[in-house]
């Protein structure tokens, strides 16, 4: 398979990414590209663009041949901020606490760190994402960032410098009263919203109160020896010794050795710049939020290389990812769809597709209704597109870069039914997997077993049962309707009487979709092979919703012949037959 990046390629926003990356670092030399998030709750669908907007450089970079590590900092060393809907109101005496350090309310994960990093870490395995994971409480526990936090506090006044011309730049959240145009900014408007409570609470830290004035814009919090929380008021230090001493609001005082004894954290905004300098970061995305004048982002820049003395990272923004036809999701964050909710629906490569088509500062929707049909027919045109060599272009290279990884490519069914069809036989079969896999041979798709039309016919099953409404569910009658047989008009009884006599006892596709529209044409006196009149197209259209009537008591549903077949001819017959 030919790779971006090679000569002769197409060029996407992945390839000049790459090649950022690959200056910052210095031709010849090792690539570190880095992404972050804190698991203090699911990761959904928004937050999945952090680890796939730098899994896709540095999966190009792989493709090239050259070393490069793709680094994810945990920040489970954060606070835990607040007790989230559905978690027993007790979890309060936890905030301010380390994340790795509250209870799993569900008891099923060591903490409350684990139990949200465990379904993506699983489900990014299955997106094909490899990644170098460290975790923050580990290393600040471990004294790993010993030296660099002292840098940072023996730097304090520059760094408050920083800090000080930003503070009034910080963009607002939009009004109370202000009206979301869309229901992705609406989503937005909550996510930057938030974003910038979070930077408050950083600030809130460096207010300028306190006993101590110099303390007062700190950029070290320890976190309470006695009680676990961060809960403290800084009321000395000193820099010989590097003894910093606090008050708790538990009623515990005391005193930590920046030197000796590792028992809190830099905060947000000299930790990440910390972080980029420490592992040499070449390349790291933010999203939008943290792009804005202020924010933790653009603060880090500067910090970075005035106080850590390294070149900033190269880096982009990106933008926001919104969720629609979710109202049935069932994730534990309480309908917010998470990768592996996703994967539920979308086999991997198509997911993966979401991400990689689209410039990164393009936001865009994820959509789990009638959206999904469509989007399975375009990935399927455009694999039949990248077959051909000739028509290689930017929209086969992000088809490329989702179907497989510098490994390899990623779980695809041996036999590709469209979507639509899998979903229509998976509606009107209850869902049976041995009765879908028959039906799908009759309608035109021949397979040894069932597992060759995995994984995609999996996801059908479930978009049929967790996204399809009731309302729009197909359920096949399990009587005849008497009445509706007894008032048929003398056409309807023909053309009943035509398909009843012509609908072998084994039919496939074919066969069975000219029966179909043949009927019409034969009560009209014309051959199944005749072009049909005007008036048998009227006929046509009564026919069909006829079948449906008898066949499902509706006016429409699935392509009447799939419908006929799966239900087959037995099942058929005796619904079209007035009871005895």
């Amino acid at each position: 398979m030919a790779r971006g990046g090679q000569k002769g390629d197409p060029v996407d926003w992945v390839s000049r990414a790459a090649d950022d990356a690959v200056r910052h670092a210095g031709e010849g030399k090792p690539v570190t590209v880095s992404s972050g998030a804190s698991p203090s709750g699911p990761v959904h669908l928004g937050n999945l663009r952090e680890f796939l907007t730098t899994h896709f450089v540095a999966d190009e970079l792989r493709r090239r041949g050259l070393e490069v590590r793709h680094l994810h900092v945990w920040d489970d060393f954060d606070r835990f901020r607040k007790v989230p809907a559905g978690v027993p109101a007790s979890w309060s005496e936890h905030i301010g606490r380390p994340l790795t350090a509250v209870p799993d309310p569900w008891e099923c994960h060591a903490s409350w760190a684990d139990h949200f990093k465990e379904p993506l870490q699983q489900a990014l395995a299955a997106l094909g994402v490899e990644m170098d994971e460290i975790s923050q409480t580990e290393l600040y526990r471990a004294g790993t960032y010993r030296d660099s936090v002292l840098q940072a506090v023996r730097a304090r006044d520059e760094i408050d410098a920083v800090l000080a011309r930003y503070r009034t730049k910080k963009a607002a959240p939009p009004a109370a009263d202000s009206e979301p145009a869309s229901d992705i900014d609406a989503q937005e408007a909550a996510a930057l919203a938030e974003s910038v409570a979070a930077d408050d609470d950083f600030d809130a830290d460096l207010d300028g109160s306190g006993d101590n004035a110099d303390l007062a814009r700190f950029p070290y919090k320890p976190y309470c020896r006695e009680c676990g929380r961060d809960t403290v008021t800084l009321t000395s230090y000193d820099d010989d010794s590097t003894d910093l001493g606090y008050r708790c609001d538990c009623g515990f005082e005391g005193v930590t050795n920046l030197t000796t004894q590792f028992e809190g954290k830099l905060v947000w905004k000299v930790d990440w710049p910390m972080r980029w300098a420490f592992y040499h970061v070449d390349f790291e995305a933010a999203g939008a939020d943290h792009a804005t004048p202020g924010s933790s982002f653009t603060v880090g820049h500067e910090l970075v290389a005035g106080i850590f003395d390294m070149p900033k990272p190269a880096w982009f923004g990106y933008g926001f990812v919104g969720f629609a036809g979710m109202q049935k999701m069932s994730s534990s964050s309480g309908g917010v769809p998470t990768a592996a909710d996703a994967l539920r629906v979308l086999e991997a490569p198509i997911l993966r597709w979401l991400y990689v088509r689209r410039a990164p500062k393009q936001a865009f929707t994820i959509d789990f209704g009638p959206e999904v049909l469509r989007l399975y027919d375009e990935w399927d045109a455009l694999g039949r597109k990248a077959a051909d060599p000739a028509k290689r272009d930017v929209a086969v290279l992000a088809w490329e870069r989702a179907a497989a990884t510098a490994d390899g490519p990623l779980p695809t069914p041996e036999v590709t039914v469209p979507f639509r069809t899998l979903s229509s036989v998976a509606d009107v079969t209850a869902g049976s997997a041995d009765l879908i896999s028959r039906t799908i041979s009759d309608v035109g798709f021949p397979h040894t077993d069932v597992a060759a039309l995995e994984p995609r016919l999996g996801r059908a099953m479930a978009w049929t049962e967790e996204f399809v409404p009731e309302s729009d569910r197909t359920v096949v009658r399990s009587t005849p309707d008497a009445d509706r047989l007894a008032a048929l008009t003398e056409d309807e009884e023909l053309w009943l009487r035509i398909f009843l006599d012509r609908l072998p006892d084994s039919a496939d596709l074919a066969e069975v979709t000219s029966l179909v529209y043949g009927v019409p044409k034969a009560a009209r006196g014309l051959g199944f092979d005749d072009a049909p009149t005007d008036q048998v197209k009227a006929d046509q259209k009564d026919f069909f919703r006829l079948l449906y009537n008898l066949l499902v008591s509706k006016d429409r549903g699935p392509r009447l012949p799939t419908l006929v077949v799966a239900l087959g001819p037995e099942k058929v017959r005796s619904l079209l037959t007035p009871p005895a």
